[in-house]
């Protein structure tokens, strides 16, 4: 689950970062982020994961970069000005994230994180951590986690 803390208020709180795919907010939260990036071309790897775009060199060190929309199950987006990747660590690696962009770091109430109905099964359940309702509407809490927990190929790049 989701790390919480305690804000001024007493309140326990989620600091999470905000992006668009597809048109869909999601976020993930603040913990596992190393870095956010502007887009760059990645190298591409022969027989790789459809979800792997490729693999970038962060200061030295490269790492595999993921089309976020094809991990979820969604058609793959066109990167603009405003794509970004978002490295995040998983599992103790980097990993580079390709969102169409980067909407928001928010701090919200944890109350406001909520199950995701039972009849949600796209792209897969197992990779939410909830709905959290915001003003700006709908956001859904991805795992990075358990969305990576069996995807040693994409990881071990």
């Amino acid at each position: 689950m989701a790390s919480i803390s305690k804000n001024r208020e007493g309140r326990t709180s989620l600091e999470i970062i905000a992006f668009q795919l597809n048109g869909q907010s999601f976020c993930i939260e603040t913990t596992s982020i190393r870095e956010i990036r502007g887009w760059a071309a990645s190298t591409p790897i022969p027989h790789a994961p459809p979800e792997m775009v490729g693999i970038i060199n962060l200061r030295g060190v490269v790492i595999p970069t993921i089309d976020l929309c094809r991990k979820l199950g969604m058609p793959s987006s066109e990167a603009t000005e405003r794509s970004a990747i978002v490295v995040a660590e998983v599992h103790g690696k980097p990993i580079g994230l390709m969102v169409d962009q980067v909407t928001d770091m928010l701090s919200i109430n944890a109350d406001d994180l909520q199950q995701a109905p039972e009849i949600v099964s796209s792209p897969d359940r197992s990779y939410c951590e909830g709905i959290i309702t915001h003003q700006s509407g709908m956001i859904y809490f991805l795992s990075l986690t358990r969305m990576f927990a069996d995807d040693d190929k994409a990881l071990a790049a």
